[in-house]
């Protein structure tokens, strides 16, 4: 089993930063992929970006050249640095995690909202 806690959510104004942690615990050797998604109301669940154990990341265009996915193997952390926030980014962010390719696991959330 795998454990992840998301922390760094909050209100923010548009044009500013924040971010978000995301701390795994359990049988995390077995983790490879971590990610971020989020879910605005009434919308689907997205994929924000994610990162491979060997560090590779993939994002959704929306968040390109304004959000960083980066990763501490020591600490099994995932960060998800947000600049450049606007309005449509508002929404409930959720840290994700698969083990060996195969299991998903889901942290609870963190609000993100972000103000005009």
């Amino acid at each position: 089993q795998v454990q992840l806690v998301e922390s760094g959510g909050g209100l923010v104004q548009a044009g500013g930063s924040l971010r978000l942690s995301c701390a795994a615990s359990g049988n995390v050797i077995g983790i490879n992929t971590m990610g971020w998604y989020r879910q605005a109301p009434g919308k689907q669940r997205e994929l924000v970006a994610t990162i491979s154990k060997v560090e590779n990341t993939n994002y959704a265009d929306s968040v390109k050249g304004r959000f960083t996915i980066s990763r501490d193997g020591a600490k099994n952390t995932v960060y998800l640095q947000m600049n450049g926030l606007k309005p449509e980014d508002t929404a409930v962010y959720y840290c994700r995690a698969t083990e060996f390719g195969v299991r998903v696991y889901w942290g609870q959330g963190t609000q993100v909202t972000v103000s005009s």
